[in-house]
């Protein structure tokens, strides 16, 4: 069986990258050496980081989206949306699933993340 442990987010700006995860998670990097960054979210992490086949802004954004959950997506929404993050989707609620919320937003290199409301409670 896999357990999911982590996503790394490569960047040719990490230090902006961590600054603006910080921001947005509301603390510090669980660890940072150099440029790399680790963020504790529920159970995983997001890890930011330098690459070198990586240059400038992400250019087919929706491939990964990262996922965070929330039983306040409008909520988190208007905090995140305070803090200056990109909006790609105000929240709205799927036709699949009405008792669902979803947000996404863009970081400074152009990945989506989104905020979801959590499964359980969609059942």
């Amino acid at each position: 069986m896999l357990n999911f442990n982590s996503i790394l987010v490569g960047s040719e700006n990490p230090k902006t990258l961590g600054a603006f995860y910080e921001k947005i998670l509301g603390h510090k990097p669980e660890w940072q050496e150099h440029d790399w960054f680790g963020f504790k979210i529920g159970d995983g992490f997001i890890a930011v980081g330098p690459h070198t086949d990586v240059k400038g802004k992400n250019k087919d954004a929706p491939r990964i989206i990262m996922n965070w959950e929330t039983a306040d997506v409008k909520g988190e929404f208007e905090k995140i949306r305070k803090l200056g993050a990109r909006i790609i989707a105000k929240p709205y609620q799927p036709k699949e699933a009405h008792d669902m919320w979803i947000a996404t937003f863009s970081d400074p290199d152009g990945n989506y993340f989104q905020l979801m409301s959590p499964m359980s409670e969609n059942k």
